[in-house]
């Protein structure tokens, strides 16, 4: 994780068990945030700023813990679907095109945690013609960091 984060990328906290939100009390979420928090600070000597919800369902507990947290909800503005036994290169990319704008958040997933075994294969196949798809629309591909979004604990944005 520390090559991770040396590397200049961006790692945000997911919550430390992925289960939804919905599911959760006050208490659990708070100490699910801050588990998660905490182990990357750790890990990489940097505390995270953004805060993604399982399966994007922000609760009023989520909101007021990364509040308490320090963290910044933020959702996606398309995604590709790439977590099913069904997607494909092909399918990941027409799904995240479709709906694709300048200023866009993409959601991908790179691991089986919650995915059909093998899945990330797909999102790591599509990756070039997605870059390639961006690049001929004159958009830069960068972190949220670079999206213009400010950072304030408990707002949730979402890049338009």
């Amino acid at each position: 994780m520390q090559e991770i984060a040396d590397a200049g990328h961006e790692i945000a906290v997911h919550g430390w068990a992925h289960r939804p939100l919905l599911l959760r009390g006050p208490h659990a979420t708070y100490q699910d945030l801050r588990r998660a928090r905490d182990t990357i600070a750790d890990l990489t000597g940097r505390a995270p700023h953004w805060f993604r919800p399982p399966y994007g369902i922000m609760t009023t507990a989520a909101h007021l813990s990364a509040r308490r947290l320090g963290l910044t909800p933020v959702l996606w503005t398309t995604w590709g679907e790439d977590w099913t036994s069904r997607a494909t290169p092909d399918s990941v990319h027409r799904t995240v095109t479709a709906d694709l704008h300048g200023g866009g958040t993409i959601l991908l997933h790179d691991s089986d945690c919650t995915s059909a075994p093998a899945a990330w294969q797909s999102t790591l196949g599509a990756l070039p013609s997605l870059l390639d798809h961006c690049a001929a629309n004159g958009w830069q591909v960068g972190p949220l960091r670079d999206h213009g979004l400010r950072t304030i604990p408990g707002e949730t944005w979402r890049a338009v």
